[in-house]
């Protein structure tokens, strides 16, 4: 028969080893925790860089929206535009047209008169010989 001693030894090394376990259970609870908040934090971090790329994806497709609706704008201010211009045009080009011919007229006429003016200013150098004489002579200038 065993003895109480024995017995009691077992018992010992019975606990021993029990509390071998929950000491490594305790150290396995800690690093299943910290292993479990570190996913977390992590997954934290993922879902955060998630919403910020769809509130930027939103804001981009905002953006494009505006932007779309703007060159849609611009188009319809352009073809407004180009269809006054147009009506301008077509009211405008009679009065230039005459404009044009005007100014042609004037050119002529400048002419005219610059000619008049150098055959006259000729006639005055080429008579002045003779006036200059008649001038003398009449001044009883020799």
């Amino acid at each position: 028969m065993t003895s109480n001693d024995d017995i009691l030894r077992a018992l010992g090394r019975v606990e021993g080893r029990l509390t071998g376990i929950e000491e490594n259970v305790a150290l396995l609870r800690q690093e299943m925790s910290d292993e479990k908040a570190n996913a977390h934090e992590g997954r934290a971090v993922i879902h955060k860089r998630l919403d910020e790329q769809a509130r930027q994806i939103a804001h981009l497709d905002t953006k494009a929206a505006i932007g779309g609706g703007a060159d849609a704008e611009i188009r319809t201010e352009i073809r407004t535009l180009k269809q006054t211009v147009e009506k301008n045009q077509e009211a405008v080009g009679p009065a230039l047209e005459e404009w044009k011919r005007m100014k042609s007229i004037g050119y002529g006429i400048s002419g005219l008169i610059a000619f008049a003016g150098l055959t006259t200013g000729g006639i005055i150098a080429y008579a002045s010989d003779g006036a200059v004489a008649a001038l003398r002579h009449w001044l009883k200038i020799s």
